[in-house]
């Protein structure tokens, strides 16, 4: 997220970016996700900013049914083929949102946002939507929220980019009494970019409970 506003709708942006390129992801489910999920009781889930599908998929194919939602139709193509092609392709619904606008129905056992990072929207936007996918969790369920601390260690610190905190997390969301926070870690780990370039990058995760 920026501080400055949008130069230019969601839907636009995103297209391009996966349209400049016939795969962007590695197709591997996010490491965070992985750690923080795997020992969940399957139920329904909500995936928020699918992408190619790489979360949707290992969610399903761990017994999950899936609602995965991008603002892309060209990542969205991208998840079915995906998805189709790994076996799981019945147990997922991929829907087109900009979620700035427009949000699925219904609750979930499970809503993750993974890396909700964008250039073009502004913070309260994203405190927006994930206030809003607070609010579709389901009683017992879990909010599960990862992003970056920052620039990995080669990239020369930019101002124009704010990486909430946890604690900007947290104080966004507002959740109150209801809810319990079981996870809020930072972890760092090896990066590749496509040039090349090597080093390291922090990740922080939320795993947010929803007692009642």
């Amino acid at each position: 997220m920026t501080d400055s506003t949008a130069a230019q709708p969601a839907q636009e942006f995103w297209e391009e970016f996966y349209r400049d390129r016939d795969q962007v992801w590695t197709g591997n489910p996010n490491p965070l996700l992985v750690r923080e999920a795997v020992e969940l009781e399957p139920g329904t889930a909500l995936d928020l900013g699918c992408g190619e599908g790489a979360d949707a998929v290992w969610l399903a194919g761990r017994g999950w049914r899936v609602t995965a939602v991008d603002v892309s139709p060209t990542a969205l193509r991208r998840a079915a083929v995906h998805a189709d092609e790994a076996g799981v392709g019945e147990r997922i619904t991929f829907a087109e949102h900009d979620l700035a606008q427009s949000f699925p129905d219904g609750e979930f056992d499970l809503v993750s946002a993974q890396f909700f990072h964008s250039p073009v929207a502004q913070e309260q936007e994203r405190t927006k939507v994930l206030r809003r996918a607070a609010e579709a969790v389901a009683v017992g369920g879990v909010l599960l929220i990862a992003g970056h601390a920052g620039w990995p260690s080669f990239v020369e610190d930019r101002h124009d980019v704010h990486f909430p905190t946890m604690d900007d997390v947290l104080d966004g969301l507002a959740l109150g009494p209801d809810w319990n926070v079981e996870t809020k870690d930072a972890v760092e780990r090896e990066v590749t970019w496509p040039e090349g370039k090597v080093g390291l990058r922090t990740d922080t995760v939320l795993r947010i409970r929803r007692a009642r």
